[in-house]
């Protein structure tokens, strides 16, 4: 099946593309040479993790090689651990004694904190050079890779230090999905799951019908799952490129509880994913008294992450702790929490719920996990 190409063109920005499908790795190479930002090169880095190196360095290192570029290469630890300002430092010193000069560019081989924190090293590295993502999960695949946020954590939440920083290029090589266990599949489908619903009925109603297949791996079905989502992503950061205009905040669906209970439970003991379907679960349900959610919209949604591998999870935490939490998020302003609420499929609300609300809420969802 030959590959597939969406351009993501942001007001402002240098357009780029997004190429998904087999065999996008092995052609990374040849692609770069093509990409203006990143044909004359002098010096490629790869910044990859002990997962990931593993399994595909040696593709991207002979595939860069083949076509002309001088490759070096940093492996981080794998894990949210990774995503931190110490790790940060360390590369840039790395990229120092490596010679890197402005015209280098970096190489972000690896999940979503590969991403992530590769495209603030290089967002930041003598005030900004190119980057390249190579997504090797499903969730970098459909989220992260495109619309240029990065960042690292801090020990009070996720991503409170980061930039904006466009890729010159995303090669989404489907091949790299097959060494994906069963928690990092469920990651990835949360996120189309929550793209979906916020995009539209034909979205959210084709992946319904496709739910089966996308849980099995149907090649087909995960390519145009993963066409689709960045279609709608690229679209809304290309109406809200900085998050400043509130059409991007829809992308926070199921974030504001998501982001807190992988705070309160500990990094990497939920994956990101199956933490930001938990926080649709009760972002949709909470939507039913604050802007009218339809419970059918509940139970559908519920129905689809279930399908998906995305069952509710087996955790709480005292409300007050959590609301804590979420008031600790970059999200909140003046000390009010905000959700993403979804009126209907396609039709959402930004909206700042008051803390007795959201307690309340807290406290029913929290009775909801004693069985």
């Amino acid at each position: 099946m030959p590959a597939t190409k969406v351009v993501v063109n942001i007001p402002g920005e240098t357009p780029y593309d997004v190429r998904i499908g087999a065999g996008v790795l092995e052609g990374l190479g040849s692609w770069a040479k093509k990409l203006p930002a990143v044909a004359h090169a002098p010096h490629l880095l790869i910044i990859t993790d002990a997962n990931v190196a593993p399994l595909y360095l040696e593709a991207a290192r002979t595939s860069l090689k083949a076509a002309g570029f001088r490759v070096s290469d940093i492996v981080v630890p794998a894990g949210e651990e990774a995503k931190s300002v110490a790790v940060a430092g360390e590369i840039w010193d790395a990229m120092a004694q490596l010679g890197l000069t402005r015209d280098a560019a970096v190489v972000a081989l690896g999940g979503g904190v590969v991403g992530d924190l590769s495209g603030f090293v290089a967002s930041t590295y003598m005030r900004g050079i190119t980057f390249v993502q190579v997504p090797t999960t499903l969730l970098a695949m459909v989220d992260s890779s495109v619309g240029g946020k990065t960042g690292v954590n801090l020990d009070a939440g996720k991503n409170l230090v980061g930039t904006f920083k466009q890729p010159a290029y995303v090669a989404a090589s489907t091949d790299t999905l097959a060494t994906l266990d069963e928690r990092e599949w469920a990651c990835g489908c949360a996120e189309i799951a929550k793209s979906s619903v916020i995009d539209s009925d034909e979205f959210f109603f084709w992946l319904l019908e496709q739910a089966d297949a996308l849980a099995a791996r149907d090649d087909a079905g995960v390519s145009e799952a993963i066409a689709r989502s960045v279609v709608f992503k690229a679209g809304v950061v290309a109406a809200d490129k900085t998050e400043s205009r509130g059409v991007r905040e829809c992308l926070n669906y199921g974030h504001t509880l998501g982001h807190a209970i992988e705070t309160l439970a500990g990094y990497g003991v939920y994956s990101h994913g199956a933490a930001v379907a938990e926080g649709m679960r009760f972002a949709a349900q909470l939507g039913v008294d604050v802007v009218g959610t339809s419970p059918e919209l509940v139970q559908t949604q519920g129905e689809l992450l279930d399908r998906l591998g995305l069952p509710s999870l087996p955790w709480s935490a005292p409300a007050e702790d959590i609301l804590a939490a979420m008031k600790r998020d970059k999200k909140t302003r003046s000390g009010e929490v905000r959700f993403v609420l979804p009126r209907d499929i396609g039709s959402w609300e930004l909206v700042a719920v008051e803390d007795a609300v959201i307690l309340e809420h807290l406290r029913a969802w929290e009775a909801s996990k004693v069985r």
